[in-house]
């Protein structure tokens, strides 16, 4: 059975103050930008596949280099033949098993200014080796940044995006590493409206029946194509909010899309960050969930600072305005990180999932914590969650951008929760093995030397009973999106609270299947 899932029911301690770490996670490695996350040398660490520049940022070669997850200090190490250079722009990072001999492979996004095209390259892994590709010899030409996905059930990746000819394309890998096969998506009206260029498309189940579906955003509404066990079927549109798509007179900016349960109600809801105006000063939250609604994100600091987002720029991760989740307070709702500008400065911030108990149609919104990054202040770019110490935490790496060498610069942020909290964390990997490598010792007892890879758009639900008697339900997805720095971790952790829950039921659906646990 192709598929593996790993998943841990935990009772968290801790307590002490949140701090810099930078240090003993990075030591004196600091110039980089991450760029994806993944176990590449199966040690059941998740590992940072980096972006390193040779010279500025505009002008130098770039490498692809991975920094392997450990556990004693430095947490996050480079190895020095795990790299490869490349003289394009590099735009994307995305590992995963692409030719299903379950060493993770890397697929590398180049810009081709001659051409105006996107180059992907596939870096081949081996056991504890990587293979560089010719720069010159793409395997694919295509626009934009491609979605990976598992098309055909085979716990390969594939690709979706759109071909050089402006076609909405499937790229389907094979075992022999030759160029894949294409599949067209079927058009569902004479003339299809162009996608949108940066894009959010996702892969993920939308209609909650545990088959990961498609959406495309164009530059009018979001596509809901529903997944069949024999591709995709159109099913309907969600128009962008306030109806800017046809407004004339919109100026504004509206960035990524993220899914997140954000209610905790089972069912996936759709944020928009969203600029009324030109310059970003006038900003908001959107959110669908049967309905597009207002969060209202109060962007006003305790010293009547007005904050926004950063308008889209063309720089490295402020290309185009992305939020991304994690439950950061362990409450089981998710958090938001968002880069946000002021007058005078940039600055990374958390944006707390809490209630809103006077808010028409909704329950829950976003509060940012104006200090709990702290000490970090001034000019980062980028913020994400990750766990340094695998004990179920989100921590945050901070990138950032030093303007007078035109550099980035990683930095740590460690997370420290001054009261219990339980957790689940749940991985699902491909399964695929390989006979050539035998059982070996790992962290959690014996297990294959190869157990599987990433694996995009599987569902991960669970059910329970809060203290007070009352049900429970959310739901997640596994590395729903891929292109433009979307930086999601190839695990879901769902936290549980301070009070001991108990999980009644977790589901995890997957194109092929669905597998319930009941505790």
């Amino acid at each position: 059975m192709w598929i593996q899932t790993f998943f841990y029911l935990v009772a968290l301690i801790s307590i002490a103050k949140c701090s810099d770490i930078t240090p003993a996670v990075f030591g004196i490695e600091l110039y980089g930008m991450p760029a994806a996350f993944g176990d590449f040398n199966s040690d059941e660490l998740t590992d940072v596949f980096m972006l390193r520049t040779n010279g500025s940022q505009h002008n130098g070669d770039m490498t692809v280099e991975i920094f392997l997850a450990a556990e004693q200090e430095p947490l996050l190490r480079p190895k020095p033949d795990l790299n490869c250079l490349f003289k394009d722009h590099v735009t994307s990072i995305v590992p995963g098993d692409f030719d299903g001999d379950v060493f993770m492979d890397i697929l590398v996004t180049t810009f081709n200014n001659e051409k105006k095209l996107t180059y992907v390259h596939i870096l081949w892994g081996g056991n504890g080796h990587l293979n560089c590709s010719n720069e010159w010899n793409p395997f694919i030409e295509m626009r934009d940044q491609p979605l990976a996905l598992d098309y055909n059930q085979d716990m390969i990746i594939d690709l979706f995006g759109v071909d050089k000819n402006g076609t909405r394309m499937f790229w389907i890998f094979n075992e022999n590493r030759t160029t894949p096969d294409t599949v067209e998506l079927p058009k569902h009206m004479p003339l299809e409206p162009h996608i949108r260029n940066p894009h959010s498309n996702a892969f993920l189940d939308w209609n909650g029946d545990f088959l990961p579906d498609l959406v495309i955003t164009t530059m009018k509404s979001f596509e809901i194509w529903y997944g069949t066990e024999k591709g995709f079927k159109f099913s309907h549109e969600i128009e962008l909010p306030y109806n800017i798509s046809v407004d004339k007179n919109f100026k504004g900016e509206f960035g990524q899309t993220l899914y997140l349960d954000v209610e905790l109600t089972g069912k996936m809801a759709l944020l928009l960050p969203l600029c009324f105006d030109e310059a970003c000063t006038n900003c908001t939250i959107m959110m669908y969930l049967n309905g597009w609604y207002n969060l209202r994100v109060n962007f006003r600091d305790p010293n009547n600072v007005l904050w926004g987002f950063v308008k889209p720029n063309g720089h490295r991760y402020t290309e185009t305005i992305t939020l991304r989740g994690g439950d950061f307070n362990m409450d089981g709702y998710p958090d938001l990180l968002a880069t946000l500008q002021s007058a005078k400065q940039t600055q990374s911030f958390l944006l707390q999932n809490v209630a809103c108990n006077n808010c028409a149609g909704f329950n829950r919104t976003f509060d940012v914590k104006w200090q709990a990054l702290n000490p970090f202040y001034n000019q980062t770019a980028m913020a994400v969650f990750y766990d340094f110490y695998q004990d179920g935490i989100l921590d945050v790496i901070l990138v950032e951008f030093d303007k007078t060498k035109d550099v980035y610069r990683t930095a740590a942020f460690k997370n420290s929760l001054d009261y219990d909290a339980n957790f689940v964390k749940v991985m699902v990997l491909t399964g695929r093995t390989n006979s050539m490598y035998p059982i070996s010792p790992g962290s959690l007892g014996k297990k294959k030397r190869t157990y599987g890879t990433n694996l995009p758009g599987p569902s991960i639900a669970y059910r329970t009973t809060t203290q007070d008697g009352s049900p429970r339900n959310a739901i997640a997805a596994q590395l729903p999106q891929s292109a433009h720095f979307s930086l999601n971790l190839p695990y879901t952790t769902f936290g549980l609270g301070r009070t001991p829950n108990f999980v009644d039921a977790l589901t995890i659906g997957v194109r092929i299947m669905k597998i319930v646990f009941d505790f």
